[in-house]
């Protein structure tokens, strides 16, 4: 077991989980995706800075965190959750990396309090559907509800699983660990989050940042193509520093099936560009 998974330790406080791997340098905070949890950026650590603080969240509704109150929240509800537990946890300015519904997240954190971060990490990114809270889910969201009713979470990440992990015949652990993960959603949680997703809207709030923006995608992402992620790119104000990165031979599950490769892209450094000697396929850092 690496120095990395040693140190991580569980914490719960006002209704909100997180995982932390102990550091004495600067902080990153990782939000994890719609049928995932926090255990999910575990891969990333042993990629990563050993001084670097490492603090995974268990979005409202996942494993020990509190479902929201409402049940039908936007990405700013999420974003305001996330802004409590920065304050209960008195961070300094820290690094924010978002995952899938996790970008959705970030992007309304950092539209909301640019302030707070030096730079903002958005992988395999989710657009949203942007509908008004309270309209009718799109078959293929509220399907989603359906099934983890009809089927409970275990047989749910059967079925799921393996579509985020490219090639996922030759990855098998890869697949187990993102199955494992998918199995401890529940209700109300995950349904919460889907309507998030349905009302969500990344480019408008992308168009909005203010902070150094690195947008990641697996070239072979299926759930959320890498046109997604280039539509959250092109969003972003051509006068902010930013990067678009395309990694060869992942999928959606791209801080498990390509870690190292995500822990390069990181701008934990700011004032240069992340060493892109893993991303043949980039687009520059732009002033």
């Amino acid at each position: 077991m690496s120095y990395a998974q040693d140190h991580i330790v569980e914490h719960l406080a006002e209704g909100i989980g997180w995982r932390e791997r102990p550091g004495w340098g600067a902080v990153l905070v990782c939000l994890h995706g719609i049928g995932s949890q926090a255990r999910a950026f575990d891969a990333l650590l042993p990629h990563l800075p050993a001084d670097l603080r490492v603090i995974a969240w268990e979005a409202p509704g996942y494993g020990p965190s509190a479902p929201l109150a409402n049940e039908w929240p936007l990405p700013a509800d999420y974003a305001a959750a996330l802004a409590r537990l920065v304050r209960r946890l008195d961070l300094p300015r820290f690094h924010l990396l978002g995952h899938s519904l996790g970008t959705l997240i970030g992007a309304a954190f950092a539209a909301a309090h640019p302030q707070r971060l030096i730079s903002l990490t958005l992988a395999s990114c989710a657009q949203g559907m942007g509908l008004a809270r309270g309209e009718p889910l799109p078959a293929t969201a509220a399907a989603r509800i359906a099934d983890l009713e009809r089927l409970g979470p275990v047989a749910f990440a059967r079925e799921r699983a393996a579509r985020l992990v490219f090639r996922p015949q030759g990855n098998p652990a890869i697949v187990e660990a993102v199955r494992d993960g998918m199995a401890a959603v529940s209700l109300p949680g995950y349904a919460q989050a889907v309507r998030m997703l349905a009302s969500g809207d990344l480019a408008g709030d992308c168009a909005r940042l203010k902070v150094p923006t690195t947008v990641i995608v697996g070239a072979e992402d299926i759930v959320t193509p890498p046109a997604q992620s280039e539509r959250a790119f092109a969003a972003l104000p051509a006068t902010a520093r930013r990067r678009l990165l395309h990694v060869p031979g992942a999928g959606h599950a791209l801080h498990q099936q390509a870690p190292a490769a995500l822990a390069a892209a990181l701008a934990l450094h700011p004032e240069t560009p992340a060493d892109q000697s893993a991303q043949p396929a980039c687009a520059p850092m732009e002033e």
